[in-house]
């Protein structure tokens, strides 16, 4: 049998219990942290019967909001998005706006967009929203000194396959394995992977628990020992298991409660039992793979999984199967360990294996440490509003 599991670039999840594999596993593209077992949604054919119409007035924050500061990010979704139908027409209008004009930017979206209250399928209207980060490591070329994990490419013998080239229903999902024979057999695990990788070494990195992490992100930065020249490991692939949370696994044994598995919560366990670090990494049998990039400007971040730059506070990691990546979505929150209400327009950029369901969020911070500091932190409840071009309405009623 096989499994379906949805995702998308990397990053942000929560531990689970390790469980053996079965047959090939099937991620949608691109993966950050791949899933585990897509749930049973209905897919969503139209956004405007499945979530409720609002109005801005019900945006808590909608007015106080400095828009000048998400205008980039949805000028980057209009470049990946502007050929299509829905949207061709809207973001043919975005010389009419006035960039450095909060209040023209305001108008833009109330004149062209329709704010929809995105709730779950039992009703419920919050959820959680987490943090991710782009993180920076220390590397070398060659493996020597500290400088002792890997950061894998592909390797050559994984196989993917389209499957919505045979199965339109299966539209964006991949089958990823190896062939044994004649057959299709999972790509090995965590735990059994490192005899396929030899050879496929991208940097060699000082700590083992920043490159698991790295994995979770899905993409980073690395400073190279021997130039100090900085390099961005982005997503390349993944083995095809789902990411299991190595947060849940300790919660689940009993190591830490709930609100002590964070990333930071984390490494501490780790550096106090450094003898089970192991089993603790292989409780996900989940192994993302890297290609290397030119970081020709530090200031651009890294690209999601819509194909352009992540805005920093702007872009966040959303279910593709419960929201159109590209589009504009309100978020009402709080900010990391705070009650201090965290409410902007973000663009709906990135996905990832631990985001799944309609009022889920990945929230992108940026690069580098505080940014990494807020990402591990936040685990909050908020609110989603979808806001939808006026076209979309109209050309799916």
């Amino acid at each position: 049998m096989l499994t379906l599991v949805a995702c998308a670039t990397p990053p942000k999840p929560q531990p689970v219990e390790p469980r053996p594999v079965t047959p090939p596993v099937v991620t949608t593209v691109p993966p950050t942290t791949p899933p585990t077992l897509a749930p049973k949604l209905a897919p969503i054919t139209n956004y405007t019967q499945a979530y409720k119409l609002s109005s801005y007035a019900e945006l808590p924050g909608w007015g106080n909001d400095d828009l000048r500061e998400a205008w980039p990010a949805f000028l980057n979704s209009c470049s990946a998005l502007k050929n299509k139908s829905e949207w061709k027409e809207v973001c043919s209008k975005l010389k009419n706006v006035d960039a450095k004009d909060s209040a023209s930017i305001r108008g833009f979206f109330e004149m062209h967009f329709l704010p929809y209250q995105v709730q779950h399928l039992d009703g419920a209207l919050d959820g959680m929203v987490t943090g991710y980060y782009e993180p920076l490591l220390k590397g070398s070329r060659t493996r020597n000194g500290v400088f002792q994990t890997a950061l894998y490419a592909a390797p050559s013998d994984l196989l993917t396959i389209d499957l919505g080239s045979v199965y339109p229903d299966l539209k964006n999902m991949r089958l990823r394995g190896r062939l044994v024979g004649n057959k299709v057999v999972p790509y090995a695990s965590r735990a059994e992977i490192l005899p396929f990788l030899a050879g496929k070494e991208l940097v060699w990195v000082d700590d083992p628990i920043d490159a698991f992490f790295l994995q979770i992100q899905g993409s980073g930065r690395v400073q190279l020992n021997e130039t100090g020249e900085v390099v961005r490991v982005a997503y390349a692939d993944q083995n095809g298991h789902p990411y299991k949370s190595i947060g849940r696994y300790l919660v689940d044994k009993g190591e830490l409660t709930l609100d002590q598995a964070s990333a930071q919560g984390i490494k501490a366990w780790i550096a106090k039992n450094l003898a089970r670090q192991e089993e603790l990494l292989n409780a996900n049998p989940s192994v993302v793979f890297f290609k290397e990039e030119k970081l020709l400007d530090p200031s651009i971040g890294p690209k999601g999984a819509l194909g352009v730059p992540l805005v920093p506070q702007r872009s966040i990691a959303v279910d593709p199967t419960q929201l159109p990546l590209g589009a504009p979505v309100f978020l009402s929150t709080t900010m990391p360990l705070s009650s201090n209400p965290l409410q902007r327009l973000m663009m709906a950029q990135d996905t990832g294996g631990a985001i799944r369901g309609a009022v889920r969020a990945d929230f992108f911070w940026g690069f580098g440490r505080e940014p990494g500091e807020l990402a591990g932190r936040m685990k909050q409840r908020g609110s989603m509003w979808l806001l939808l071009p006026k076209t979309f309405e109209t050309k799916n009623n």
